[in-house]
């Protein structure tokens, strides 16, 4: 076991305020809340420093390989990681229906939220590049929460929890809990550490953020959306010191491989153990990486390969909507005339049909109006990336 302050407990009273569940569940008068210790000062020790450096390698070099398309490649894994991130919170939806709802059209409540995340990821990331404040954090989950279909969350949406909150057992009373987090008013000061520990600059960036994550998860801040504003804070850390700089790594799907690995690795941190979080973590980042290669290759050839399936003229509509698909891969047509800017409306919608006969392009709604369209290379890149991602991770924890 690696030498880390563990967590602390503490033992309160207990008071139901719902009239729903068992008798044990109103009758419940105790709980013992966990404490996360202070970090903002803390020594991380160096683990694993091979395992580090080669993940650190590999960040780069997705960027090496990707220059070119870095713009529209970050785009598509912001959108894949938000998908692996849901899943871990068992948010999942189709692939059509989250191309129609990253068009902007009202779709199913697993596949809005998937597109919400994106925005969170976006937003924290974003913002990320000199310092991760608070202020940033709650932005990002409100970008996530405030349009929940669960409608007693949308008023959290940007809060930090003014309630305790647990992990697991009941869901009427902490009976039972995995985990029950600190109680609500240590969180603004736990908080303040943790940001004093995530915009250092004298830790390995990798170890820097596997921690932070899981300190993230341990304060629990928010009533729910903890998981995926944590996760997005890993990639907040990787981008503010320099490890990702223009691209994002697609951590959770390798995270989502194996949920309960995953839930015992924030186990251990919270027992003083960070050794585990801190390899599994370069493990991911490094499989991210090079498996996303492959999709920034892929990416580099999608527009010649297109340009020859539909053999547009030199200088028309259909030639120059290509090169616009790897930035905006689900489209109306009104998007696309917003995105060229000086191509007529009609031009545009001819340039349509005519990718959408050479099957590079597919309608995604049924409906005339509106109807949303999107470049089936990218979209079925998603579900291809993610499994590479998942069966790499898979084979190396096992080997």
């Amino acid at each position: 076991m690696t030498n880390w302050p563990a967590h602390a407990s503490r033992v309160g009273p207990w008071t139901s305020t719902s009239r729903r569940g068992t008798r044990d569940d109103r009758t419940f008068s105790q709980v013992t809340v966990s404490i996360p210790p202070r970090i903002a000062d803390a020594d991380a020790p160096v683990i694993a420093e091979r395992d580090l450096a080669r993940a650190r390698y590999e960040a780069a070099d997705l960027e090496r390989v990707a220059d070119g398309v870095l713009s529209p490649l970050a785009g598509f894994l912001i959108r894949m990681e938000s998908v692996a991130s849901s899943r871990i919170e068992h948010v999942e939806a189709s692939p059509v229906a989250f191309a129609r709802a990253i068009g902007g059209l009202k779709e199913n409540t697993s596949a809005m939220s998937m597109v919400a995340a994106g925005a969170a990821i976006t937003t924290l990331i974003n913002a990320s590049s000199k310092v991760i404040t608070l202020e940033e954090i709650l932005a990002a989950h409100r970008a996530l929460m405030e349009d929940d279909p669960d409608l007693s969350e949308r008023p959290y949406a940007g809060r930090v929890r003014d309630v305790q909150n647990w992990i697991g057992g009941s869901q009427h009373s902490p009976r039972g809990a995995l985990y029950v987090p600190p109680p609500p008013e240590e969180i603004p000061a736990l908080l303040d550490d943790l940001l004093v520990f995530a915009n250092r600059d004298d830790l390995e960036p990798v170890t820097q953020a596997a921690i932070a994550h899981a300190q993230f998860e341990s304060i629990h801040p928010f009533t729910d959306g903890n998981g995926r504003i944590g996760r997005a804070l890993i990639g907040a850390i990787l981008r503010r010191r320099g490890v990702t700089p223009h691209t994002v790594l697609p951590v959770a799907s390798a995270l989502a491989a194996n949920t309960s690995h995953y839930f015992s690795l924030l186990t251990a941190y919270r027992t003083g153990d960070i050794e585990p979080i801190v390899t599994d973590l370069a493990l991911c980042v490094e499989t991210a990486a090079r498996e996303a290669r492959g999709t920034a290759r892929g990416f580099a050839g999608y527009v010649d390969a297109w340009r020859e399936q539909a053999a547009p003229r030199a200088g028309s509509a259909t030639e120059r909507i290509l090169p616009v698909l790897l930035t905006l891969p689900v489209f109306t047509v009104e998007q696309l005339v917003d995105k060229l800017g000086d191509v007529p409306e009609r031009s545009v919608y001819r340039g349509v049909q005519a990718l959408e006969q050479a099957r590079i392009v597919e309608a995604v709604t049924e409906r005339k109006r509106d109807r949303a369209y999107a470049a089936m290379d990218v979209l079925d890149e998603f579900d291809d990336l993610d499994t590479r991602i998942r069966d790499r991770i898979t084979r190396l924890r096992t080997a």
